[in-house]
């Protein structure tokens, strides 16, 4: 079986290039479940009904959500739907799933969506523990497990690597937008990398507009974010799972320019 990953969608723009790539990478590597981060594929923050049902009309079987989850107030009124994740270590009550069971190929599949800690500015519980719980639960329900972990600090994604080393068949992180070069398969068989990058525009920083963004650094004056536009690149990466022991066999990194 093969998983594919997608890097977080960034703006309308992101979402047009998923659409043009996505169909001929389906192919090419046989995928079978698709997961995308697209907590800033609205304007490059929050996600809308309208982005949503462009979504679901991809056959995206699961999309996650990070620190902008609550950016468009009408994710309310699909924040249940079984498709759409929220990170699970948000304070509890919150509204939404932070993991969910998937059914492909007779193959249980749980996805379980996290949130850092580190200089990410939001309220949260501890994402260790609170996944550690989420799996002693689950573990004997499913055959896959995998976790996107929307943290800015590479030690952070990192440590979760290990901590959740031979528990889970893949980690991918998310958030930064910068693909990294980490891609592996420990021996225990989890597949890991620390970001997978972004599917937004490529003449950016980290898709949004590089004026205002230079002008945030110099003056460090809160100076608002605006999309960039241009040709976009796609971030992703393809977990290849061994059927029989459903642990990750091989990772393949994937950027389209």
């Amino acid at each position: 079986m093969n998983i594919l990953a997608v890097g977080d969608i960034v703006g309308e723009n992101g979402l047009d290039k998923l659409e043009q790539v996505l169909p001929k990478i389906k192919e090419e590597y046989n995928v079978d479940f698709v997961i995308a981060n697209s907590e800033n594929v609205a304007g490059g923050m929050g996600i809308t009904l309208k982005t949503f049902n462009r979504l679901l009309k991809l056959n995206i079987n699961v999309i996650t959500m990070g620190n902008h989850t609550w950016a468009k107030k009408d994710i309310f009124t699909f924040i249940n739907n079984p498709k759409i994740l929220r990170p699970a270590n948000y304070s509890k009550g919150v509204e939404g799933k932070g993991y969910s069971i998937y059914t492909c190929k007779n193959k249980k599949i749980a996805v379980i969506d996290l949130i850092g800690r580190t200089d990410m500015n939001v309220l949260s519980e501890n994402p260790f523990t609170v996944v550690e719980d989420i799996i002693k639960d689950i573990k004997n329900k499913v055959d896959m497990i995998f976790v996107d972990f929307h943290a800015e600090a590479t030690a952070e994604k990192i440590a979760m690597k290990y901590f959740l080393d031979g528990k889970v068949t893949g980690i991918f992180g998310t958030h930064t937008h910068v693909q990294t070069a980490d891609e592996e398969v420990t021996e225990k068989g989890t597949g890991y990398i620390t970001d997978l990058g972004m599917t937004g525009p490529k003449k950016s920083v980290i898709g949004m507009e590089i004026e205002a963004s230079i002008k945030r650094f110099q003056t460090s004056l809160p100076e608002r974010y605006k999309l960039a536009e241009g040709e976009c690149i796609f971030n992703g990466v393809i977990f290849s799972i061994n059927d029989d022991n459903c642990r990750t066999e091989k990772i393949t990194r994937i950027f389209i320019k």
